[in-house]
């Protein structure tokens, strides 16, 4: 592995390791829900109305791990913690294998 590679590992290592910051802070300083994670409901709420748009776009997409939530909605606030990493690495190894397999298909298509 070259050194730019490491670099690149340990820098998404530490950012997964930083996640669960967006659910301790907001519950820490009673902020509600993670800043830029809002539902439609919420977003109405914020700012008092849906753009036309993001409402007919808002189900077009389902997480495959909702909330980033594996423990459950009663989980301590350490078990959530645990859940938000290892979904932050199930999503960095989904990606990674991804790009890997898009990488690897195109050099196939050079030779």
């Amino acid at each position: 592995m070259t050194k730019i590679q490491w670099k690149l590992w340990l820098s998404l290592l530490v950012m997964a390791l930083f996640t669960p910051l967006g659910i301790l802070l907001p519950a820490k300083f009673k902020a509600g829900e993670a800043w830029g994670e809002w539902g439609t409901n919420s977003l109405a709420k914020l700012i008092g109305y849906v753009p036309k748009e993001l409402m007919r776009l808002a189900d077009v997409w389902q997480a495959p791990i909702p909330d980033y939530d594996l423990a459950g909605d009663t989980a301590s606030h350490s078990l959530q913690a645990v859940s938000y990493i290892t979904s932050g690495f199930i999503g960095m190894l989904a990606v990674g294998l991804l790009t890997y397999l898009i990488l690897w298909l195109m050099g196939k298509n050079e030779k």
